[in-house]
């Protein structure tokens, strides 16, 4: 099933080849969120799933300044939407970037900030440019980066993430690249962009699909419950076309041809 995606104000969508863009497009408010943002990218998230021609999602802001500045504070629901409903649109929004099972790459053009924190925390793979800068300033607007904390406790140092969120104070993109936040830091974002993609869109699609649900799944397993669901799925991976084709191909010493199925 091939998708028809629809741009918004607030998002734009561009299908390149197997890559879906989605770019923030707020740049004259640091590409800050507001709810109507949230709203577009989760429904383009959860959509893509369903197009498999889609490889993977690239996840950016637009210009040279910021990535996502976190929550749009010149809104009057800057932190809150409906108090009537127990999911909030961030969360929401969270919740189907978690849920995908294409892999996605934060491209940080800039400042990732507050709530931005929180969306390159569920990408996959993140490439930053040397100007970005990284950080948690809730505390200075008298609030916290609560549901920030649920996706980016586990990928760095827990002394270093509390630094951050008591004090508000940003770190660089060294740094991030040091405390394991982003995969690659380079002056120019996009050339190292290309060279990432290059070496995902070459492998199995049926591979990376079924291996994103699976990583995702044993993150939260005790080590048997792990072990138990992972000896299941590497039986049905080799159930696929794509593996059939791929043994076929090392023992024919070619490239494979992947079915992606």
């Amino acid at each position: 099933m091939t998708c028809t995606f629809l741009s918004t104000p607030e998002l734009a969508i561009e299908q390149r080849a197997h890559v879906l863009w989605l770019t923030i497009t707020r740049e004259e408010r640091r590409n800050a969120m507001n709810l109507d943002l949230l709203s577009s990218l989760a429904q383009a998230v959860t959509q893509a799933q369903s197009d498999r021609s889609i490889r993977a999602i690239v996840l950016t802001g637009a210009g040279t300044k910021a990535f996502c500045a976190g929550a749009d504070l010149q809104s009057a629901n800057a932190f809150t939407t409906d108090y009537s409903e127990p999911q909030g649109q961030l969360a929401l929004a969270l919740r189907a970037v978690r849920a995908s099972n294409i892999p996605l790459i934060a491209r940080v053009n800039g400042a990732c900030m507050a709530g931005g924190m929180g969306l390159l925390s569920m990408c996959d793979l993140a490439v930053a440019a040397s100007h970005a800068v990284f950080g948690l300033p809730e505390v200075k607007v008298g609030v916290f980066p609560a549901q920030v904390l649920t996706v980016l406790q586990h990928l760095i140092p827990r002394r270093l993430l509390v630094e951050m969120c008591l004090t508000g104070e940003p770190i660089s993109s060294a740094q991030a690249l040091q405390h394991g936040l982003v995969n690659y830091v380079d002056e120019d974002v996009d050339a190292k962009l290309d060279w990432l993609l290059s070496r995902m869109l070459d492998k199995s699609p049926a591979a990376i699909r079924r291996g994103l649900y699976t990583l995702k799944k044993v993150e939260s397993m005790g080590f048997e419950e792990a072990m138990s669901f992972t000896e299941s799925q590497i039986a049905l991976f080799t159930l696929t076309e794509d593996a059939r084709e791929g043994q076929l191909a090392f023992r024919e010493k070619r490239k494979p041809v992947w079915p992606g199925k």
